[in-house]
C-alpha cells in the first residue's frame, strides 16, 4: 500500500523493490548482443519501469509524474559532473571520472526521459518516433 496512510518503507522492502528492479527483464542484458536485440525489447522494458515506479511510489499520480520529469534535470546534472570529473576542470574535485562514467550518465538521462515520456503518454513509442523523424528530416536533408 502506497499513499498517505501507509506504513513507512523498511529496508526489506527497499531490498525487494531493488530486487526486482534487478530482473527486469529477465534475460535481456547480460551476455546479449547490442544494438537491434535490445531495442526490440527497448520501449516494453520502459513500460515495466513505469509500472514498477507506479507500484513503488508514494506519491500521488500527479506528483510522480512531475518528479519524473525533473528526474531528467538531475540526471543530467550528473552528467555534467562527469564531464568536471573527467576534464579535470575543478581541482578541488580532482579527475575521479572517465569517458565510460559519462556514457553511463548520459544512458541515465536518456532512460529518465523515455519514463517521463511514457509516464504523460501512453503513446510515447510513437510520439518519440514521430518527434525524431521530424527532427532527421529537418537536419538531414540538403
Amino acid at each position: 500500500m502506497t499513499g498517505p496512510g501507509a506504513p513507512p518503507r523498511t529496508s526489506r522492502t527497499r531490498a525487494r523493490a531493488a530486487a526486482n528492479l534487478r530482473r527486469i527483464p529477465p534475460g535481456n542484458f547480460a551476455g546479449h548482443d547490442h544494438g537491434a536485440h535490445h531495442m526490440e525489447h527497448l520501449w516494453p522494458t520502459i513500460d515495466r519501469l513505469v509500472r514498477w515506479l507506479d507500484t513503488e511510489t508514494e506519491t500521488t499520480p500527479e506528483v510522480a509524474r512531475l518528479l519524473r520529469v525533473l528526474k531528467i534535470s538531475e540526471e543530467a546534472g550528473e552528467v555534467a559532473e562527469a564531464i568536471h570529473g573527467v576534464s579535470r576542470s575543478n581541482p578541488r574535485k580532482g579527475a575521479g571520472h572517465t569517458w565510460q562514467d559519462v556514457e553511463k550518465e548520459l544512458c541515465d538521462v536518456i532512460l529518465s526521459s523515455m519514463v517521463a515520456l511514457r509516464t504523460i503518454t501512453p503513446d510515447a513509442e510513437k510520439v518519440f518516433a514521430e518527434r525524431l523523424d521530424h527532427v532527421a528530416q529537418r537536419s538531414l536533408t540538403s
